[in-house]
């Protein structure tokens, strides 16, 4: 028997908006790739304490509810298998949804910040929009 509908829009109202702060052990970390059977690899920002790439585990209450694509930025607890000997680092704790609303909180990560699709502009002049050169433009000899 499938879960109540309110357990759903209670998951997912829970993600749509950032806490007020985070946890000491909680990071924000960058989903990398699904390694299979709810496990995810993270990326963490260079400026964390630990390691920089995690194996976590995505829990029960946003399984085939939430779905995590590569590049989507997660909340990890990483004080959640410490007492353990196996190879997980963490479990995932929030979904990032709403990039924009996390972007602006003091916690964010400076490494994370969001690239412009336009390339920066360069020294040398850009010829977009100018004719090849043309034959009289040779100098004669």
């Amino acid at each position: 028997m499938p879960r109540p509908k309110r357990h759903l829009l209670a998951t997912a109202q829970e993600t749509l908006f950032p806490p007020a702060s985070l946890p000491e052990n909680h990071l924000i970390a960058k989903v990398r790739k699904a390694e299979g059977k709810n496990l995810y690899s993270v990326a963490l920002p260079l400026s964390s304490p630990t390691e920089k790439t995690l194996l976590v585990e995505l829990p029960s209450r946003f399984r085939s509810q939430i779905w995590l694509k590569r590049g989507g930025y997660v909340v990890v607890d990483t004080g959640a298998f410490v007492g353990r000997e196996n190879k997980l680092d963490g479990e995932i704790v929030n979904v990032v949804r709403d990039e924009r609303e996390w972007r602006k909180r003091e916690y964010w990560p400076a490494e994370f910040v969001k690239k412009s699709s336009y390339l920066e502009e360069s020294d040398e002049e850009s010829r977009v929009g100018e004719l090849p050169p043309s034959d009289d433009d040779e100098v004669e000899g």
